[in-house]
């Protein structure tokens, strides 16, 4: 994905003066599919922070792929202190 394309994004998703707005601005720019595959990546790595459960476990809780869980957890191996804090927090 070209970096400016990336940040127009970005920023129109900013602009949003509330959540249904930004429901709404969601919902014309990704599938149903992608939605739900973006909820299910930010669960699968807020659960893997936590630490409460097996992999397994979490894939069988959130209804995806133990695969997808270990490719979760494979990221979260890249991200520094700062960025999992970020997701902490969301």
């Amino acid at each position: 994905m070209k970096t400016e394309s990336w940040f127009q994004v970005i920023k129109l998703l900013k602009s949003q003066q509330d959540v249904e707005a930004l429901h709404e601005i969601m919902a014309v720019l990704l599938t149903r599919e992608e939605r739900e595959a973006i909820g299910s990546r930010l669960a699968i790595m807020r659960a893997l922070i936590s630490g409460k459960e097996s992999q397994r476990e979490i894939a069988a809780r959130i209804g995806v792929s133990i695969t997808k869980v270990t490719r979760g957890s494979n990221y979260l191996k890249t991200l520094s202190a700062t960025e999992i804090a970020m997701i902490e927090q969301i």
